[in-house]
This record gives C-alpha cells, structure tokens and sequence, in this order.
C-alpha cells in the first residue's frame, strides 16, 4: 500500500502526506505566470510539516497511526504516544486558500508535563510541468505583523509566492510559542504549545497555513481561517461534501467511488494562485509522472463525468476554460495551463473530447444557454474546420498522429477514434441543428467507413481492427486510454453485436500479449504500461464484464486507494503512475454510471 495519504481544495494540495507519521512532506498550488505547479518541499532538516509530541522533556514517537477519511476526503489519523493518544486531522477548507493542521493530545492514567505542535523545514521550492525543477531564487523568512508569527516567501524579483502559519491573534496572552531559523539553503522552524496534563484531559492547537502571492496576502488567508474557526470550517467543508458524495449501496465501493471522484474534483483542476484563473490538469500531485499539464482527452473524457456527478457548476466552468484558454491548440498533444503548447503532435480522440463534454453537460443540466455563448461556437467552427482537415481523401475516415496513449500511431485511422467522430458528429448536429448543414450525414458515412474499412477477419470471425492504413495494413491492438470496449458505451453499438463480442474476446484471450488472462486481475493493458489498467477497469464497467471488473477492482489496493494508471496483475498494487487523478475521474464515473450510482444525501 502506498505510504500517502492525500487532500487539499480549490487552491492549496497534499499530495504527500506520510501514512507513518502524519507528516506532510510538500504541498503544490497552481501558478498561470509559470504556466504550471509549484511545489514547496522539506529536505535535509525534515518535512516540510510534520506533528510532534513531547513528554516531561523528552520526544515521543507516534504509535500504531490509524486513518480515516471524514466523508471520504478529510484524512484524520489517531496514535498513541507514550501513554498519551494524539489525534491528527488536515483539513483544507472549502474555498480557502490554506489549510489547517489541527492537533489534539489526550492524557491517559498519569499526567504528563508536554509540548504538542509542528516543526518544518523548507528546502526547496520546485516549478512542475511533467519534470520538476528547482526554482533558483532566494527563500525570505521574516516576522511579520501580519500574522503575528513568521512568513515565508520568495522573490525573483517580484514576489513569487508566500506562505505563513498562524495561530493566535493575541500573542501576548497566548502560549503557543514559535521559532524559526536559516541553517544554510533551508528554513527550519517549530511551533509548540506547552503546557501540563492532568489525568484525561486534553490539548488541542490548530496551525492554519496560508498562500498568497505575497506577504500581505498570505498572512491574512490564514487568519481568515483562524477567525472562522476550526470548528466551522470544519462543518462548512463537510457539509459540501456531503451534499456531493453518491452511493451504489456498497460501502466499499462508496468508498472508492467518492473518494476518487473528490481526488479527480480537487487534484485535475483549481484555481491558480496568482490570477484565480481555473484551470484543468492531469494532476495536481507531482507524483503523477506528467502532472500539472492539460489534455483534452485526460479532462473531458475522463475526469468531465464525474465533475459533471458531483457539481454542474464547476463542469460548466471547465468547459469555458476549455473553449477559451485551450480551444487554440485543440487536438493537439498537450498544452500548458495557459493554452500555449507544449507537447505537438494531433491525436483526433482529443479534438473531439470537447463536443462530447458539451453533449453530457448539456444531457445532464439542461442548460443550452451554454451552447449560445460566443466562446462555445467559436470553438466548435475551430473543432469542425480541423476535422475537416484530417479526413482521408477518398473516405470518410479521419486520422491520428497519436494513439491515446500519446504514443505513435501504427496506421493512421483507428477505430476508436472514428467512432468517436461518428459521435461527436451527431452530437454537434444535436446541440446546434442546422448551424452546420451535413453533419448527421457525414456520420452517417463514417459509420459505414468504418465498418467497410476497420471491420477484419480473423481466425474465421470479423472483429473490429484496431487501426488500418486504408491499403491493406491493419493490427489487432487496444489501449485502455481509448478501448474498443467502449463503443457500446457511446451508442456505436450494443454489447451483443457479434463483430464486438468477437472483438472483446479477440484482446481477452491468454495468447494476447496485454490480456493479463487467468491473472487475479484479469484486465487489459498495451505497450505504454505492459499491466491492467484502471481505465480498463472503468472499461469493463462500463461494457459487459461489470460483475468481473468489480471483483478485480475489490482486489486492487491501487495508490492506496486512489486510481494509478496501471496495477501489478497478481497484486494489485500501483506499478505506474500514482495519483492520476483525471483517471480518478473516470473510474467514479463507471463505479456510478454501471452500478446506479445516485447521491448520498436526497435533495
């Protein structure tokens, strides 16, 4: 099991926080003048924030930490330390920008003198886009009496950033105690409340963390919550939540299903710390291996669904982000958060995922005021006139560069991916009827290109050919980024058509190389991960396999129970990429969608 426990909100993430001991090791915000993420990291001195206990003068070591999640998001953890019981929760405020680290020690037969708080160390700060560097600037640490306590920050330049803790806003009749000191390249600091206990009594603290853009900003974000109050911040945050959780009537697979789709709603999108833009990600946690990018596909097929189950307002915010900032370089590899470019490279799954996100949302909410905004048909003539560039001559197939994996294509016309064409034409004739005349008939036409041109014989049975070169080339292949398992899902057919059934046998046989067939977790994976997928998982659900796919998603412990990109077929641990969270996304979509997901708390 993954050794992280994670949380965070529109603006701040953990993505790192040690199951061990309750430390978190760095933090992240999204920044749109770096065009991506920032990371804030310990280092030589420590984590970046860890919990600490001691008793009569000397350190004690938390025991047996055991966590839970409060409505599938908080983490919490209690421990025993020395006779005592320390109680840990982190909590990262709805619409905040921060979080708190609150603290409660409770006595047990015998009292103790102690010192319950936080002690930290900043090493580094780092600028994500996929790699993460060192940002390589000056760290600043400094009181203030913005806060009553210390800030940190960097500047090259202009202010980059700040961040500041605070506790009390009356030092002088307040017993928390803080330090903090320079050793070197690091910034090294601790913040304690002493005190005595008698037999079971308790001590709470509660540190509230801030960022802002400068000093000023950041001190005065963590005082916001301060004032509040732990207790209502509390409530706020597990009140939203709540009003957002669903049910399949399973709690295991609740678990998994609201968890992963909290991840997806607070990990593959936020607001950037230094405009308040929104903005879509991959993941907001640099332990995915390309976090802090965007890709059409990764947002609007996967992680746009279960944003859409959770909360209609943020997926219709997605959308404009993403027919404004993004619609520029549509269908191309993947962008920065600022729209420009930075992987090259057409993929034809990615030019139609924004019409298919429209068509949900648009199912979903009822809401066609979206459809006449200027944005939305602007950017559905730049998604049409690009179509049309890519059609072959003599047929109506349309090609890819890449697969949807990103990786390169082995004929140009794959299968799925004109079925996706084949949808997204006549959902764009659906949402705009007689804005662009042929739409419907064109899809008409790829629909039988398709099955003139993709449809292969093998062994003595038609199956659907991954991909063709229209002279003959063609391949049996499936990549769980873009499955011909889902072309049920999307209406092309239905799960008893024969051509698909003997496709679905065809990439499920043991002789297939990625079939993973008669392993534990007997699901499909492709050369860009040579393991089962999540998304393969979400796959089956969503196809004829659901009573399968539940059972091997009931033996995957995944990145401690969040989805990853692959898991180990005997296992079902993560063997590539951790904290995927558009995957996250799409993994709660099927739990819901193939099991009747509805929400938890009646409207």
């Amino acid at each position: 099991m993954s050794e992280y426990w994670v949380t965070g909100n529109e603006f701040v993430s953990l993505p790192t926080i040690r199951q061990g001991d309750g430390a978190i090791e760095g933090l992240s915000f999204l920044h749109m003048g770096a065009k991506g993420m920032i990371e804030l990291r310990g280092g030589e001195g420590g984590p970046l924030i860890a919990p600490f206990v001691e008793l009569d003068g000397r350190p004690v070591e938390l025991e047996g930490l055991k966590w839970g999640r409060l409505h599938s998001w908080v983490p919490r953890f209690e421990a025993g330390c020395g006779g005592c019981r320390l109680e840990g929760t982190l909590l990262a405020p709805i619409g905040e920008r921060g979080f708190g680290y609150h603290l409660r020690l409770s006595a047990g037969e015998a009292g103790a003198e102690y010192a319950l708080g936080l002690r930290g160390c900043w090493a580094e700060a780092l600028h994500s886009v996929n790699e993460s560097k060192a940002i390589e600037a000056e760290k600043h640490a400094y009181r203030s009496a913005w806060n009553h306590s210390f800030v940190l920050d960097m500047r090259p330049g202009l202010s980059l950033f700040a961040f500041a803790p605070i506790f009390t806003e009356d030092p002088a009749n307040c017993p928390v105690r803080d330090r903090f000191c320079t050793r070197g390249d690091e910034v090294r600091y601790s913040i304690e409340l002493p005190g005595r206990l008698a037999a079971g009594e308790s001590a709470e603290l509660c540190v509230w963390f801030g960022l802002g853009f400068e000093e000023v900003s950041a001190a005065t974000s963590a005082k916001e919550m301060l004032r509040q109050g732990y207790g209502a911040e509390l409530r706020k945050t597990l009140d939203w939540l709540a009003q957002r959780e669903r049910t399949v009537g399973d709690a295991a697979l609740d678990e998994t299903l609201n968890l992963n789709m909290f991840f997806s709603y607070f990990f593959a999108g936020g607001l950037t710390l230094d405009s308040e833009e929104f903005a879509l990600v991959t993941s907001r946690s640099p332990r995915y291996y390309v976090s802090a990018a965007y890709w059409d596909r990764d947002s609007l097929l996967w992680s746009f669904p279960a944003i859409l189950l959770a909360d209609a307002g943020t997926a219709a915010e997605m959308l404009r982000y993403v027919f404004t900032r993004q619609i520029r370089n549509v269908g191309l590899h993947s962008r920065y958060i600022d729209g420009t470019l930075l992987e090259p490279g057409f993929e034809l799954d990615e030019l139609c995922a924004p019409v298919i996100a429209l068509g949900g949302y648009v199912e979903r909410t009822g809401d066609r005021d979206i459809l006449r905004e200027d944005c939305v048909r602007r950017g559905m003539e730049r998604i049409l006139r690009t179509l049309g560039t890519k059609r072959a001559p003599d047929t109506a197939l349309y090609e890819s560069f890449l697969q949807p994996t990103d990786d390169m294509c082995s004929h140009p016309y794959i299968c799925y991916d004109n079925v996706l064409v084949w949808y997204a034409l006549r959902k764009a004739d659906e949402l705009f009827p007689g804005a662009w005349p042929g739409l419907s008939e064109e899809a008409g036409r790829v629909r039988e290109a398709i099955y003139k041109h993709c449809v292969k014989e093998k062994d003595g049975r038609e199956i659907f050919a991954w991909s063709v070169d229209l002279k003959g080339g063609w391949d049996v292949y499936d990549e769980p980024p873009g499955s011909l398992l889902l072309l049920p899902h999307y209406g092309f057919c239905s799960t008893e058509d024969e051509i698909w059934r003997n496709t679905a046998a065809e990439i499920r046989r043991e002789d297939y190389r990625y079939s993973f067939a008669g392993c534990p977790i007997a699901e499909i994976g492709c050369a860009h991960a040579p393991h089962p997928w999540v998304l393969s998982i979400a796959n089956s659900l969503l196809s004829d396999r659901r009573e399968s796919a539940r059972e091997h998603l009931s033996r995957c412990a995944m990145d401690n129970g969040i989805a990853c990109e692959s898991v180990d077929e005997y296992t079902g641990e993560s063997r590539t990429g951790e904290a995927f969270a558009t995957c996250a996304g799409f993994l709660a979509y099927a739990i819901d969608s193939a099991l009747g997901g509805r929400k938890r708390v009646a409207e």
